[in-house]
């Protein structure tokens, strides 16, 4: 059990449950479907990859694995580039950030983010005895 990676899955997990009911309750009056659909999938694959930082954890010796190391920093950016731009990026023209649209390429970086994170589980679980 890894307790950095598991403080992380849940402090994730838990802005996961907060986005999830606040698109549900919140934003649904003031957002148009469009918008509310790329809230949910930032929403989704936020909660997707909690579950696999969860998973991280329960590998032993996680601290000495470099592979498992780099998956869960993959892992942990990937939510906040993906997801995180996903977020502002829906909500931009509510909050009257238009400049945020500047923000587009960094969600395929997050989702390059979390191909290598699972890239770099694959390899580990290849190189592990």
């Amino acid at each position: 059990m890894n307790k950095q990676i598991i403080i992380t899955a849940s402090v994730l997990g838990m802005l996961a449950v907060i986005t999830g009911a606040f698109g549900a309750h919140g934003l649904k009056a003031v957002l148009s479907a469009s918008q509310l659909e790329v809230w949910h999938t930032a929403v989704q694959y936020n909660f997707y990859h909690v579950f696999a930082l969860l998973f991280l954890s329960t590998f032993k010796d996680t601290t000495k694995s470099k592979l498992i190391s780099a998956s869960y920093y993959l892992f942990t950016f990937g939510i906040i580039f993906f997801s995180g731009s996903l977020y502002l990026l829906s909500c931009r023209k509510l909050i009257g950030w238009d400049w945020l649209i500047y923000m587009g390429p960094i969600t395929p970086l997050g989702g390059l983010l979390f191909i290598l994170g699972w890239l770099m589980l694959a390899i580990a679980a290849f190189r592990y005895k």
